[in-house]
């Protein structure tokens, strides 16, 4: 389950719990799949943010989290388990971009 504003929203996603808006009123169930026009109205009804199934890619490019894994693992590379735990990351991130 993944939090994203409005602005992120795209056809096809399901919504994971209500949407309301900041008044608190339910505009959408949960396990709803949004459309083009849910979207718009969700855009247009005051809401902050939508609860969606699955999880979102990341803000940030996948180059830059790995070389960002690689300097923070810099320091410990030829500890065997600290190796391990690196491609461990390395697989889980690379599974976010998928």
């Amino acid at each position: 389950m993944s939090k994203v504003t409005p602005d992120s929203l795209e056809p096809g996603m399901k919504t994971a719990k209500p949407v309301v808006n900041t008044s608190g009123m339910v505009l959408l169930g949960e396990n709803t799949e949004l459309t083009p026009e849910l979207i718009d109205r969700i855009r247009n009804m005051d809401v902050d943010s939508v609860y969606v199934q699955g999880s979102s890619k990341p803000p940030v490019p996948i180059e830059t989290l790995l070389a960002d894994l690689d300097n923070r693992f810099g320091l410990v590379r030829d500890a065997l388990y600290m190796d391990i735990i690196k491609n461990a990351i390395r697989k889980h991130v690379e599974g976010l971009y998928e």
